[in-house]
């Protein structure tokens, strides 16, 4: 089973669009974006569109086409980012109803959905008090 990292790259780009714009420049390309992220300008855009969606990047096309934040690093939660990006629950019950009459079958899916309840409530709490500007302050003590 391998881990989701668009929240990880969603995050990225939101951040590096909002360091580029202080920088003074208006607008970031999705190439820009893509070779900060090493990946495929595609995804980030893929990426964008969906968080353009969620009202959290503006697009600008034709002569000096890019992107920008919609509100600035302070005012985005990383649980918006991941509420745009991630929609449904964190995890998932098995996809087929288990044996009724095994007494596991029976007794798994309340118990994991209490645990998993429990889980993304956590979750869902730490990434609403976490900030990009707190992502973009920690990322900048690196160096």
């Amino acid at each position: 089973m391998s881990a989701n990292s668009r929240l990880t790259i969603a995050a990225h780009a939101l951040t590096w669009i909002g360091l580029y714009q202080r920088r003074g420049n208006v607008v970031a390309t999705s190439e820009q974006i893509a070779t900060s992220v090493n990946t495929n300008p595609v995804v980030i855009r893929r990426l964008l569109g969906e968080l353009r969606r969620a009202g959290l990047v503006e697009s600008r096309r034709g002569a000096g086409a890019g992107w920008m934040l919609s509100r600035d690093l302070g005012a985005i939660s990383l649980l918006e980012v991941y509420e745009a990006i991630e929609p449904g629950p964190v995890f998932a019950l098995h996809p087929a109803t288990p044996d009724p009459e095994c007494v596991v079958g029976n007794g798994i899916r309340p118990a994991m959905t209490a645990a998993y309840e429990r889980a993304e409530g956590a979750l869902r709490a730490e990434l609403a008090r976490t900030t990009l500007e707190d992502v973009l302050r920690d990322t900048l003590r690196v160096k």
